[in-house]
């Protein structure tokens, strides 16, 4: 398949240098509009002050999306929905950093526990060279809740525990965990030079996608587990931020909301109240869940307060609704109270872009958004929106 990546005119790159003169080259690539560098050969990590995300000290606001299928697809694939990414003007993508067990289109990250087959990981490895070029912050989650892509409860077969939620507590089960993690977090990227620990496109470590753990309502195994973890991964890693990936569940009992009331083992305040975790996520699927839309917004307004009470940032990472002949409409609601009530980003699920035969990726759960389309159009102009908040000094 053919290879998209785009070269830089020696021209161009001795006039930026040139013009930053006095700021050293460190091996950063060409910035994308999207962020607005001051120097594009500086590496830029997104941080955070406060309640607030920072890039070089300015507040940092963002619409962005997220994509399953970026680790294991082709360059041409990875390169459209990238591509589409920034014709959005979304400067953060959401992906997955781990592929356990059984093989994707050949590809695999961990054959087995302690076992990383290098091969596994080209085509993670083009994706971040690719966003680094085009100015692009990925977020990255390191294993599923459920068993897309191997899973928890790929750790729980492999080690021959009883149960799901073992994953939380059985020693051997997080010490593969952590293995993996930090295998990753040192690994050199064949196409940048850079080990991964030391990558700008990379905004966050995720500890998982969508963590529940049913057997204990009280949230005390979950948090645990999210304590050990995100301090094991900043004991190594200062640079990137770190967040959950869970769903914002609370833990409130006695609320008669299953979402509301710890049944699912998560806390999403005890989450957020932790020094190691810089961020608070929120999902959104009010018609999977049963919900309507004055729930939704409501969702969407305590999650805000709440995270600010906190003094934390708080992104709904991911969010979707299948009805075509209402979604644009009630994406629009929803985007316009992030921005009004000063929300900190938001993700869509799900964009995709072409096939290797030109073919749309198929509408497999239903979220799907595709550019151009009128769905794409309001995320973007909400993305200018968040923009235009960006880049003032604090």
């Amino acid at each position: 398949m053919t290879d998209h990546t785009e070269g830089f005119h020696s021209t161009r790159r001795s006039f930026l240098r040139t013009a930053a003169a006095g700021l050293a080259a460190t091996g950063a690539v060409l910035a994308s509009p999207l962020l607005a560098l001051a120097d594009p050969f500086e590496p830029a990590f997104v941080g955070r002050r406060g309640s607030n995300f920072t890039l070089r000290d300015d507040l940092f606001y963002f619409a962005g999306t997220n994509n399953y299928y970026l680790h294991y697809q082709s360059h041409f694939m990875i390169d459209d929905v990238l591509k589409n990414a920034v014709a959005m003007g979304l400067p953060v993508i959401r992906l997955w950093g781990f592929l356990d067990g059984n093989p994707a289109n050949g590809f695999v990250m961990q054959s087995s526990p302690g076992v990383y087959p290098e091969a596994g990981y080209e085509r993670f490895d083009y994706t971040v060279s690719r966003a680094a070029q085009l100015g692009l912050k990925l977020v990255v989650v390191f294993v599923n809740n459920w068993n897309d892509f191997g899973g928890m409860n790929q750790y729980v077969s492999w080690f021959g525990a009883s149960s799901h939620d073992e994953f939380y507590t059985n020693e051997q089960i997080k010490t593969a965990y952590k293995r993996y993690v930090q295998h990753f977090l040192h690994r050199t990227n064949r196409y940048t030079g850079r080990q991964m620990i030391n990558e700008p496109a990379i905004m966050t470590w995720e500890l998982a996608n969508e963590p529940r753990c049913l057997s204990d309502p009280t949230g005390d195994t979950l948090f645990n587990w999210v304590r050990e973890m995100s301090f094991f991964i900043k004991s190594m890693d200062h640079r990137h931020l770190v967040a959950v990936g869970d769903e914002g569940f609370y833990n409130i009992p006695g609320n008669p909301d299953f979402i509301y009331n710890g049944s699912q083992g998560d806390d999403w305040k005890r989450f957020i109240s932790l020094p190691t975790i810089d961020y608070g996520t929120m999902h959104l699927y009010p018609d999977g869940w049963g919900k309507d839309e004055a729930w939704a917004l409501q969702w969407i307004k305590n999650h805000i307060h709440d995270a600010r009470a906190a003094g934390k940032p708080v992104v709904l990472e991911e969010y979707g609704w299948k009805d075509l002949t209402t979604r644009d409409t009630i994406y629009q609601t929803w985007l316009d109270t992030i921005y009004q009530e000063g929300g900190n980003g938001d993700q869509f699920w799900i964009l995709t872009g072409l096939q290797d035969d030109g073919t749309l990726y198929p509408n497999y759960d239903g979220f799907r958004v595709t550019y151009p389309s009128s769905t794409a159009s309001v995320i973007s102009a909400h993305a200018a929106q968040m923009k235009a908040k960006s880049g003032r000094r604090f």
